[in-house]
């Protein structure tokens, strides 16, 4: 490559990373209170549309439709996780209005049997190590809570709004990059207090770099080709075993090509090699505290039916 085309490609980088963190754009906003507790989500309104998909690393682009959802402002937090995992802090384990639903009869994680956080921050924090199905069973728990049908995003989702509906946004070493994100040239190592970087130009924190987020579709190598040649309305992989998944954004010990809008990193059965038990849990991935999630919500009215067949679909143990 010549020096010209590397400035050139510089500069296309450092242009994108520059759209990532513009000033954010007004969105509509609300705010979520999980009852029993003092924790409450911030969520942002996704607009629905048509992107192009992909793009990268000579994978193709194909155009994806969306429908309009919330998303999480933040991933969710230790504050917001605890109140799931020990019950001693959950103060209401009552459903939601109605009433008719205990969300208290919601399986809880089991105890983990060393501090998963690693001494890096809690309260504050993302909530980390836990697998995908466990962050699916917290969504679950919140609907029993609220009423309201909380779940991951799917890829597409995730996708969308990390480019803010446009151009896929290049993650490289630059200022730029570390005005975003959290990722192993700037983190030291460990993730930070959720929310201290630049938001995206829809007004989300850590899209990139802190902690990776789990989505909904399972781990597919040729996604995009297999999304097909036409507009792909709503995709998303549906699991068909335990093994594997995709997460997204990149975390705190991610390198700057790692965080990026495109790039796609496949769960282990390693994130889970030192927990002694057998089988193991379906609920702690101790070998993976860079990894967290961040929720969606519909914008849609889903009946008690129709929400439980979509966790029968997505969870699989």
């Amino acid at each position: 490559m010549s020096t010209m085309q590397k400035a050139l490609a510089c500069f296309a980088a450092s242009l994108s990373i520059f759209v990532f963190s513009q000033t954010a754009l007004a969105q509509a906003t609300c705010t979520d209170t999980i009852p029993g507790g003092k924790a409450t989500f911030q969520m942002v309104l996704i607009p629905g549309g048509t992107f192009s998909m992909g793009g990268t690393g000579g994978h193709p682009q194909r155009q994806v439709k969306l429908d309009s959802f919330w998303m999480g402002m933040h991933e969710v937090g230790y504050d917001e996780f605890i109140v799931f995992y020990q019950k001693e802090y959950d103060t209401d384990a009552t459903s939601h209005p109605e009433q008719r639903y205990s969300a208290d009869a919601v399986t809880r994680p089991t105890p983990q049997y060393i501090d998963y956080t690693y001494g890096m921050g809690k309260s504050g924090f993302p909530a980390v190590s836990m697998t995908q199905q466990a962050a699916l069973r917290y969504c679950k728990w919140l609907y029993e809570k609220t009423g309201n049908f909380y779940r991951l995003p799917t890829e597409a989702e995730w996708e969308f709004v990390c480019r803010a509906g446009g151009s896929p946004q290049s993650a490289v070493d630059s200022p730029q990059l570390a005005d975003v994100a959290w990722y192993y040239q700037n983190s030291f190592e460990k993730y930070h207090e959720l929310g201290r970087k630049a938001p995206n130009a829809w007004g989300l924190y850590d899209m990139l770099g802190n902690a990776a987020e789990w989505t909904l579709d399972f781990y597919d190598e040729n996604y995009l080709e297999n999304l097909g040649s036409g507009v792909a309305e709503n995709p998303w992989v549906q699991p068909t075993k335990r093994h594997s998944r995709t997460v997204r954004g990149g975390s705190y010990d991610s390198n700057s090509t790692e965080c990026s809008c495109t790039f796609r990193q496949k769960s282990s059965p390693r994130w889970q090699a030192r927990d002694p038990q057998i089988p193991k849990s379906k609920w702690w991935n101790p070998d993976s505290p860079f990894v967290g999630f961040r929720i969606v919500k519909s914008t849609k009215k889903m009946s008690r039916e129709e929400v439980e067949a979509f966790f029968e679909k997505a969870i699989v143990d």
